[in-house]
């Protein structure tokens, strides 16, 4: 078994449009512990939203491996791509991609329907996550009733839902003011440092990323540097 909880090796991403190929990520080589909260910076353009998709195995590498939790997921079979997103993966987005019909306790249940855990233990665990980043008593609340901020807790909450070894934030503060941002980014290094959580944080934004344990640079779709 690998002592890293997330590896990609020699990964690389080629697009084809008719006769035209455009080379998104370059031998991309990435080894992520457990526990580890890594960012990874570059400006529009330099491949950091194709990582994270072939990170989080929505679509798979031209090339290389990407290793999750000792599971090669390039050899697996597309049907078998749905769980393996389900029990070892939490995503947080820009957008929030929250439903807006639902309350921030529905929101944060719903992943867990997916993830097959059984309707008497979804209630008590949302109000758990929802506890954890401190709006246990805005659950009933929709997320038009929510401060954007409150709305990433939501988000965040959600992607703790199932329990997943890894966390995947995509711009998370884009939306946020500064102030805002901080404190998510701060929740989301509590998460890696008092239960274990692999946070992976893409973003433009170096002050944020300072607060990593580690950063990474990507540029023209290669990882230049550690910093």
């Amino acid at each position: 078994m690998s002592e890293y909880v997330l590896e990609a090796k020699d990964v690389t991403k080629v697009y084809e449009t008719g006769e035209t190929k455009v080379m998104a990520l370059s031998d991309v080589d990435l080894q992520v512990e457990k526990g580890e909260f890594v960012s990874i910076m570059g400006p529009s353009g330099s491949g950091k939203t194709t990582l994270l998709v072939i990170l989080s195995c929505f679509d798979k590498p031209t090339s290389g491996q990407v290793i999750i939790d000792g599971v090669d997921a390039t050899k697996m079979r597309e049907a078998e791509l749905p769980k393996i997103r389900a029990e070892k993966i939490g995503f947080v987005f820009q957008n929030f991609n929250l439903i807006p019909t639902l309350s921030a306790l529905e929101n944060v249940e719903l992943p867990m329907e997916r993830g097959k855990i059984p309707k008497d233990k979804r209630r008590s665990r949302a109000l758990e996550l929802l506890e954890s980043v401190g709006l246990k008593d805005k659950a009933d609340r929709r997320p038009n009733k929510l401060s954007a901020g409150e709305q990433q807790r939501v988000a965040i909450a959600r992607a703790l839902a199932n329990g997943p070894a890894i966390i995947l934030a995509d711009e998370p503060t884009g939306n946020l003011d500064s102030k805002t941002g901080r404190e998510i980014i701060q929740l989301l290094r509590e998460l890696s440092r008092k239960e274990g959580r692999t946070i992976i944080l893409v973003t433009h934004d170096k002050q944020m990323a300072s607060l990593s344990n580690r950063m990474l640079s990507l540029r023209d779709g290669k990882l230049l540097k550690k910093t």
